[in-house]
C-alpha cells in the first residue's frame, strides 16, 4: 500500500515523531494513509500505543537498516 504522505522523523528523540505524525495526520482525510519513517527505538512502542489511543490503524511496521517504517490509516 502507498501513503498518501511521508513524514521523515530520522534522528529525532520522543516525543517529536508523534508530535510530527499527528500534526500530519490531522491534515488527512478519513482512509487516507501516512508513512512515518524514524530512528529512534521507542517509536516501536509509541505507535503501537499512540495508534489505539487515537482510534486509528496500524497498518504495517517495518525496520530496515535502524529505520522504522510505520503505514498509518486515519480513521
Amino acid at each position: 500500500m502507498k501513503a498518501d504522505i511521508t513524514v521523515d522523523t530520522k534522528g529525532m528523540a520522543c516525543p517529536m515523531p508523534i508530535v510530527k505524525a499527528k500534526k500530519a495526520l490531522d491534515g488527512l482525510q478519513t482512509g487516507q494513509t501516512m508513512e512515518v519513517l524514524s530512528t529512534d527505538k521507542g517509536s516501536l512502542n509509541d505507535f503501537q500505543a499512540w495508534v489505539k489511543q487515537t482510534n486509528n490503524e496500524l497498518v504495517q511496521t517495518e525496520v530496515e537498516n535502524g529505520v522504522y517504517k510505520f503505514l498509518v490509516k486515519k480513521s
